[in-house]
């Protein structure tokens, strides 16, 4: 694993499966949130929800093969792009060796007061621009 990147292992969870033994995909969007936190530490430390200064502007995925219960997954976080007032969050999921899913979530730094974007500080934009490198 590259310093670039973050690794959250799950054991997925029975109640996780759909009619077809497969993780649900509504899941797997779910496993992407909780190993995003690491970068949401980064932008808000302590993650403090009165001061959360972050707001999903998009997000795609790409389920490429079938993830199982019963077989440890990996997720695979890194920065893909920072931009002055947003960044880029690719994700991929892994199991048994195999990239089951892809994602990429468009996050910008975001005022609520004022209810619009505001410039990523310098010191945030460097620990991110620390963080960008492919996820393999």
């Amino acid at each position: 694993m590259s310093e670039t990147q973050f690794s959250l292992n799950l054991s997925p969870r029975f109640c996780e499966t759909d009619a077809l033994g497969h993780i649900n995909n509504t899941v797997i969007p779910v496993w992407f949130e909780a190993a995003r936190e690491p970068i949401f530490e980064i932008v808000n430390p302590g993650q403090d929800l009165s001061k959360w200064n972050m707001i999903i502007a998009g997000f795609t995925i790409a389920f490429n093969a079938p993830t199982f219960y019963g077989a440890e997954v990996t997720l695979k976080t890194y920065v893909s792009r920072v931009g002055n007032s947003s960044f880029e969050i690719a994700q991929s999921c892994w199991q048994n060796g195999r990239q089951t899913a892809e994602a990429k979530t468009t996050m910008v730094h975001y005022d609520y007061q004022a209810e619009k974007s505001k410039p990523i500080t310098d010191a945030v934009k460097s620990q991110l621009a620390q963080l960008t490198g492919p996820v393999k």
